[in-house]
């Protein structure tokens, strides 16, 4: 973000420039009659020109002119500071100037990090009441605006910044559709655009956030070389936001072009390279490309190894220790976590990720579990003192020690972690994605320890979260609502549970297809729902998809398609009961004597119900 910022300082440059004050001719040197050389006359000087005699107002002007070429010169902050303070006291209120001044100040401090952000802020509005002042939709007015969001942002107000931001794009977008003068706006567009990708991330609108930073990749390609290094990390940075929504198949190219980028610009060796491929390592675990990812892992630490970057190397070491689990390769895990805990230091949280990776390592081997616990407690006992200081990143730290305890069966402990990560992380407007993801696993938790209605709470609170944070169609929603849907079985409210379902079924068919195996089993979910509603129709098309949908698996799915072959059968059953049971009489339950509306409807309802059923096992 300070990377636009110092660009657009530097663009604002060659828009703030004093008028250029026409200076009086000099005045004409007196003639002087000629004298032959003697004594006495060589003792007199020549008479020189005289200097101009300036007016009160050119001698004004001329003051002005020095006092805006002092701060247009000015780089380190005291001199732009102390400059803008003697320009101010020269310029009119809402002299255009001023406006462009103001916005200098404030985009220099917002590119050092200054402390004071509402100073920032200050300069930010004060800049941005000027330049619109009769001019509302100019790019200066933009600048302005994106000044005043970005201040906001690094204020947390992030309502603010959006609103801001949003104005700021809206100008530019008018600009770039009917022109702006000569002046390029994709520089002032990138910076909006990628303000704005941090600000949703910060709502926790994640999804919204990848389009702006889509877009504000696709302007840096039209600005920079191919092979540029900027390039190369605008992929990483799209690469890491794909990943962080654990979209790893998107992720994936961009991550290569990134790598492709810095090689051929910086060599193997590079730092850049290095982060590149961790980030790679990252992406393939996602994938499940655990060969792939160890490959990346290990020539990124070679690198930075080369290049004595310590903590990165440390964190490097725990993600392959992290993949080696996934491998299976255990004791491997467990020698590279103990080569690495001694390099860090006691009661820090890089020590407490990897007692946790130890944890992770020696559960999974079944037979060291008090050994496991010993390490959880350890790490425990370090992120409880790091609450308050790192709540984010203690937050998911808890969400993986409960992930241990869940494969030790322990899962009171593990709900216990949880429910402290929620009430840390909550506090933060910022981590609504973190919060939706606990809340998640709290809930699927209670609802495996029969805590039903608990659960409910809990996964109807993640699912809000999680919809604002990824969008609708996000799987992770899906999943949440199937966890929702077998929660109001287990509360025998089908119907409920139907609906519920039929969202996981919408959203897992389109973000992971219809024969996905997640998928099957959403819509086996809701044909079951349907069955004991006795919505027996529907609940025979669901079965009868859930039968062609395990049968495209081929043989590996052998048992799981005579399980559903054999609940069709079942549902077949249900059926013929269900109309022998209506057969004797269609109005068995309908009095005459009471032939009011609602009744009727219901009647007429049931007819229907029963002739759907009817003709459908004559089809079938």
């Amino acid at each position: 973000m300070r990377r636009a910022s110092i660009f657009l300082s530097k663009v604002l440059k060659s828009r703030i420039s004093p008028q250029t004050l026409l200076k009086p001719s000099g005045a004409k040197t007196p003639l002087v009659p000629y004298f032959p050389k003697c004594p006495s006359r060589a003792l007199h000087s020549h008479p020189g020109p005289l200097p101009p005699v300036l007016s009160p107002r050119q001698r004004k002007l001329k003051e002005k002119s020095n006092v805006e070429e002092t701060f247009e010169s000015a780089t380190s902050t005291e001199e732009i500071l102390s400059s803008f303070k003697e320009l101010e006291t020269i310029l009119d209120p809402f002299d255009k100037k001023l406006g462009l001044a103001c916005l200098k100040v404030g985009q220099h401090l917002e590119s050092i990090g200054y402390d004071d952000q509402e100073k920032v802020l200050e300069f930010a509005m004060r800049a941005l009441t000027i330049l619109e002042f009769g001019e509302k939709d100019t790019i200066s007015v933009a600048m302005a605006l994106h000044l005043v969001g970005s201040a906001c942002y690094n204020l947390k107000r992030f309502n603010d910044s959006l609103g801001h931001l949003n104005r700021a794009l809206r100008i530019i977008s008018v600009l770039e559709r009917d022109g702006s003068e000569g002046f390029d706006v994709r520089p002032v567009s990138h910076a909006v655009n990628l303000q704005l990708a941090n600000t949703k991330t910060a709502m926790g609108r994640r999804e919204e956030a990848l389009n702006n930073l889509r877009r504000s990749l696709e302007i840096k390609e039209s600005i920079f070389n191919p092979n540029s290094r900027e390039l190369g990390n605008g992929y990483r940075d799209l690469a890491e936001a794909y990943a962080a929504v654990l979209n790893f198949k998107e992720a994936l190219p961009l991550c290569l072009k990134a790598l492709e980028i810095h090689q051929g610009k910086l060599g193997q060796n590079s730092v850049e390279v290095a982060h590149d491929r961790r980030l790679l390592g990252v992406i393939y675990t996602g994938l499940e490309k655990h060969d792939k990812a160890l490959e990346e892992n290990q020539q990124s630490q070679k690198v930075l190894k080369n290049w004595g970057m310590g903590s990165d190397l440390i964190s490097a070491e725990i993600d392959a220790a992290n993949i080696q689990v996934s491998l299976g390769k255990y004791e491997e895990a467990i020698q590279t976590l103990k080569g690495v805990v001694h390099q860090t230091e006691k009661g820090s949280e890089t020590r407490a990720l990897v007692y946790i990776s130890m944890a992770k390592g020696l559960s999974i081997q079944g037979n060291a579990n008090a050994d496991s616990k010993r390490c959880l407690e350890s790490a425990l006992q370090i992120l409880k003192e790091k609450e308050d200081e790192s709540p984010e990143s203690v937050s998911e730290a808890y969400v993986e020690i409960a992930s241990v305890y869940e494969n030790l069966n322990e899962f009171e402990k593990a709900i216990d972690v949880l429910k402290r990560g929620v009430e840390i992380i909550e506090r933060l407007p910022c981590q609504q994605h973190l919060e939706g993801n606990i809340s998640a696993k709290v809930g699927w938790l209670l609802l495996l320890t029969g805590k039903v209605s608990e659960a409910v709470t809990y996964l109807e609170s993640a699912v809000e979260r999680m919809k604002e944070s990824f969008g609708p169609k996000h799987f992770g929603v899906g999943y949440i609502y199937n966890n929702l849907g077998a929660a109001y079985m287990e509360l025998d409210r089908p119907q409920t549970a139907a609906q519920m379902f039929a969202q996981a079924k919408d959203i897992m068919d389109v973000s992971l297809g219809p024969h996905h195996a997640d998928s099957i089993q959403a819509c086996q979910s809701l044909a079951n729902a349907y069955s004991a509603m006795g919505s027996y129709p529907l609940a025979l098309h669901l079965q009868k998809q859930v039968i062609d949908a395990w049968s495209s698996h081929g043989p590996q799915a052998r048992e799981e398609l005579e399980a559903a072959s054999q609940l069709f059968e079942q549902l077949k059953k249900k059926a013929y009961e269900y109309l022998e049971s209506t057969s004797s009489s269609e109005v068995r339950d309908y009095n005459d004597k009471d032939d009011d509306n609602g009744n009727d409807t219901s009647r007429i309802k049931a007819q229907e119900n029963d002739a759907d059923i009817l003709k459908l096992l004559k089809n079938l």
